[in-house]
């Protein structure tokens, strides 16, 4: 008989213990040692709460996510776990094997029930990201041979797109007029937004950018976007007209394309990212102007890329191509734009739409 002695260790090293014991020579029990009974070789617990850990580390390392979509996945995955485990009654020691269609079906009650600080209740599309993390946590869990519920049975909700608010040439144009660019800070503001109508940027890939991320000769540069994927930036004359001008306007030699206006000089950060602009700084800048210009539509950085395609499409560019200079890795999510941007068929319907007589 082979004793261990527990008393004086820890409980995580009592728990590796008994890990190690699972796995290499079994558990045995007094009953079957005073039987006689075989040992019955009976694998280590292994719970849903580490194998969140383990798919998020999973979808940063080999998956190659960003860490903000890790981040994201493991806030879904978290809120699954505790509703699960209360519709269980297991609460942390829920395991994979309980994962099942029931436990499914009141998670997504439960879910379309929960309501945020205002007492609104999560958006469809919300909703649906949670179903989307759930279902690539289980297969994960199908990939390594654990059993739970078949990923095909969670099924996302149908979600209705939001109407895409884009700006009209001359919207832009107005906007743009509200700049004074007689200084430093009207200079840089002139230049994002120039950069955001002309390139189509995330918000989050404008503010990345370093000085020597442009080539203002060629106007083009190359940006990394959602997924760490790699695409092309091409920008207008006057984009890096603009964009050359403030650079000459600056006496600074720190590394960002877009500083604050912030003259903290106390930082030791020699890369000067303590003066980086922010995306919600970026926000800020571009309703500032919009409400000058007295645009009521309620508009963001994103607009402006809304625009860019728009843009394009109104002016004949076809479907793959501004898909692969929006960066959007499945058409679909560029055919939001077709329904705006389908000019023609208004010279169709007066065409051939028969009038009546008033």
């Amino acid at each position: 008989m082979v004793r261990i002695i527990v008393g004086v260790l820890s409980p995580s090293v009592v728990w590796r213990t008994r890990l190690c014991l699972c796995y290499n020579i079994g558990m045995t029990n007094d009953k079957d040692m005073v039987e006689g009974n075989s040992q019955v070789e009976e694998r280590p617990k292994i719970y849903v709460s580490e194998l969140i850990g383990d798919f998020v580390e999973h979808l940063e390392v080999e998956r190659g996510r960003s860490k903000k979509t890790a981040e994201n996945y493991e806030r879904y995955l978290l809120r699954f776990w505790e509703i699960a485990g209360e519709i269980t009654e297991k609460d942390g020691d829920l395991e994979p094997a309980d994962i099942t269609k029931e436990v499914l079906r009141k998670f997504r009650l439960k879910l379309n029930r929960v309501e945020d600080g205002r007492g609104e209740g999560l958006e469809t599309i919300t909703q649906a990201y949670h179903l989307i993390a759930l279902r690539g946590f289980l297969k994960y869990l199908a990939q390594r041979g654990i059993e739970s519920l078949d990923p095909s049975l969670v099924e996302l909700p149908h979600v209705v797109r939001k109407q895409v608010t884009f700006l009209h040439y001359d919207e832009v144009e107005a906007l743009l007029g509200e700049i004074d660019t007689g200084t430093e800070t009207g200079l840089r503001d002139r230049a994002i937004i120039e950069l955001l109508f002309s390139g189509g940027l995330r918000v989050s890939e404008l503010t990345k950018l370093n000085r020597d991320s442009i080539n203002l000769s060629r106007r083009e540069f190359i940006v990394r976007g959602k997924g760490n994927k790699d695409r092309p930036i091409f920008i207008s004359e006057a984009a890096a007209d603009w964009v050359e001008q403030y650079l000459n306007a600056r006496t600074d030699t720190l590394v960002p394309l877009f500083l604050n206006n912030s003259r903290n000089l106390q930082s030791l950060d020699t890369s000067g990212d303590y003066r980086r602009l922010t995306p919600r700084s970026v926000e800020r800048i571009v309703q500032k102007y919009a409400k000058l210009a007295g645009i009521t539509k309620h508009v963001s950085p994103h607009t402006l890329r809304h625009s860019f395609a728009t843009d394009l499409l109104m002016n004949g560019a076809d479907l793959r191509s501004v898909q692969a200079m929006l960066g959007h890795s499945d058409i679909s999510t560029t055919q939001i734009y077709t329904h705006v941007t389908d000019s023609h068929l208004k010279e169709v319907h007066e065409k051939f739409h028969s009038e009546t007589e008033g």
